[in-house]
């Protein structure tokens, strides 16, 4: 799009243009032809401000690259509807950063928070969690340091980060000082100053008002954001309105400076089952609906954070009611947890919430890691997070029929009807874990697991039926009976950490193919000079010799207590055909 002040290079022939004002004409997704008028002159900056120009940018590009379901124009067309967010610092786009989109028509998106405490981690672990993040899913990412070197650790973190970055930025405003001594001054230097670095998004507790607080006292367990208890007890001190919504419009100004998208917070969220849903939380959501609109005015990226402990049974209304006040835009939802009494395991309980709170309508799912409520989650912890909330996501994208999202899970279904094992675990989520846990039990890749064993194989008997297509997908067919691999590092970590093995049994299965083999004789080397049992196919006789030469007293100490003959090339006698 061609920008033309004064005038639009479409609309100059028809003798449309007001006076002072500039125009641009497009086609939306829809077919529908729309103008868009402008102040003369008007320079957009944020996604938003390109979009409602009709402006395809290269962000939106890369978001329908990502997913391929979306078209560039419809891209367009739900940012410039305020129904999704690309966050996009000006100056993260200048690093790392990757694109990617938040909202109701794109895939369901899993937010992982980190950050340095005062008792705890430091700049590094934080990278490294970062990373470790990224690496198990994570599409953003948000530091919510309170401790430490917090101006290093966020510089860090956004230079590494391929994902959006959000921040809290209150926590950084008030260290070294009471929060009642803060004041403007304070927030709009640690506003500019954090967008300056890059930061993708910012959480502002303004939705919780003066006249908000009187629900809250008979609460079980009152106000749980930390951004909210701050501002209220700063509006408490000084009996004013909440600094963060009397200054909304200054905020608004800066935020579109840099693109920063706002993550409007849930200062007032329930924190217990026993508060769900109650007249703090809906109060805030109706401010939170009056705020978006106000920034959107001022062509800010909007997306609104929702509740953490919501009871089954009122997910669905809560969801319904967010898009009726917040106006569509994308709802950012921290679980919700549906029980509060399994502490260590609420990254299953929350994430059980979360399901259904992205297919009633959540567009991010903020993940909850073992450690929620009980100390800041370390690297193992993340992994956990992400993969609960990587699940919740997927799940509400396959119910919601979102196009594409359920092809892995058949093509793993086919591995498996075909009883390949290699391609079963190259198509799983996490391969160390599902290779891992099949040889903690039976390593080697044949047509039954040690679930059932050979007799009792309901897929390996649907496979054998001629009139069944199971296991007979084209490109997925299984060979020989293979010996796997030995164990990496990342897998022996595994089965370390679930304690079944022994450390002996884990060492020979990680040194199967090498240490443990060493006393084989000379001249039985491969072709290409590795040990026989380095072959992906090992034939009856070379097994059987080569467990005894490894130490066995007997075959059977070795073999793992099942009917092995297929394992071992030898045919049944009553197959069913």
């Amino acid at each position: 799009m061609e920008f033309v002040a004064g005038k639009s290079r479409d609309a100059e022939s028809h003798g449309f243009e007001p006076v002072g004002l500039g125009s641009e004409i497009f086609t939306d997704a829809r077919g529908v032809t729309r103008r868009v008028t402008h102040p003369a002159g008007f320079v957009p900056v944020t996604q938003l401000e390109h979009a409602r120009l009709g402006v395809i940018t290269p962000q939106m590009k890369r978001v329908a690259e990502r997913e391929p379901h979306l078209t560039p124009v419809q891209v367009r067309d739900e940012i410039a509807a305020g129904r999704m967010v690309i966050p996009a610092n000006v100056n993260h786009l200048k690093h790392k950063l990757d694109p990617m989109a938040i909202g109701r028509a794109s895939k369901t998106k899993v937010n992982a928070n980190m950050g340095a405490s005062p008792v705890s981690s430091g700049t590094d672990e934080e990278v490294e969690k970062l990373q470790w993040a990224e690496r198990w899913g994570a599409d953003t990412v948000m530091d919510l340091s309170t401790g430490g070197d917090l101006d290093a650790c966020r510089a860090a973190i956004i230079a590494n980060a391929t994902v959006p970055i959000g921040t809290v930025p209150i926590y950084s405003m008030i260290i070294g000082k009471k929060i009642e001594d803060l004041d403007w001054a304070t927030i709009e230097a640690s506003l500019h100053h954090q967008a300056r670095q890059g930061v993708d998004y910012f959480t502002i507790h303004a939705g919780v008002r003066r006249a908000h607080l009187k629900h809250v006292k008979n609460r079980l367990i009152g106000i749980v954001s930390r951004g909210g208890s701050l501002l209220a007890k700063w509006m408490l001190v000084h009996s004013q309105e909440n600094i963060m919504y009397t200054r909304w419009e200054e905020i608004c100004k800066i935020l579109r400076q840099y693109d920063v998208t706002f993550s409007i917070g849930d200062g007032l969220r329930p924190g217990g089952l026993a508060d769900a849903t109650d007249d703090a939380q809906i109060a805030e959501l109706e401010t939170l609906g009056e705020l978006t609109e106000r920034a959107w005015r001022h062509g800010v990226q909007v997306m609104i954070e929702g509740p953490g402990h919501v009871p089954f049974d009122q997910i669905e209304w809560n969801a319904k009611v967010q898009r009726t006040l917040c106006h569509g835009a994308p709802f950012y939802v921290l679980g919700p947890l549906v029980t509060d009494m399994f502490p260590g395991y609420d990254h299953i309980t929350s994430c059980i919430g979360a399901t259904a709170m992205a297919y009633h309508g959540a567009a991010m799912l903020c993940y909850v890691t073992p450690k929620e409520h009980l100390g800041l989650p370390k690297k193992d912890d993340v992994k956990q997070g992400c993969i609960a909330y990587k699940i919740a996501a997927h799940a509400a994208d396959v119910a919601l029929g979102i196009p594409g999202t359920r092809d892995r899970d058949d093509e793993l279904t086919k591995a498996r009807a075909a009883l390949n094992w290699e391609k079963h675990f190259e198509l799983s989520f996490d391969p160390d874990t599902a290779r891992a846990y099949h040889d903690e039990d039976l390593d080697v890749d044949t047509d039954f697991c040690a679930m059932c064993g050979h007799d009792w194989c309901s897929v390996r008997i649907s496979k054998e039926i001629q009139e069944f297509m199971s296991g007979k997908a084209e490109g997925f067919e299984r060979g020989s009976p293979v010996r796997s691999a030995a164990l990496t590092p990342e897998q022996q970590e595994i089965l370390e950490k679930r304690g079944v093995l022994s450390p002996d049994e884990i060492h020979k299965l990680a040194n199967k193919t090498a240490k443990q083999m060493a006393k084989v004789p000379k001249g039985q080397m491969a072709k290409e000079d590795k040990l026989t049992c380095h072959s992906d196919y090992v034939d009856p006789d070379t097994a059987k010799r080569l467990q005894v030469a490894s130490g066995a007293a007997s075959v059977s100490e070795r073999l793992v207590q099942v009917d092995v003959r297929p394992a071992l090339g030898i045919a049944k006698e009553d197959r069913v055909v």
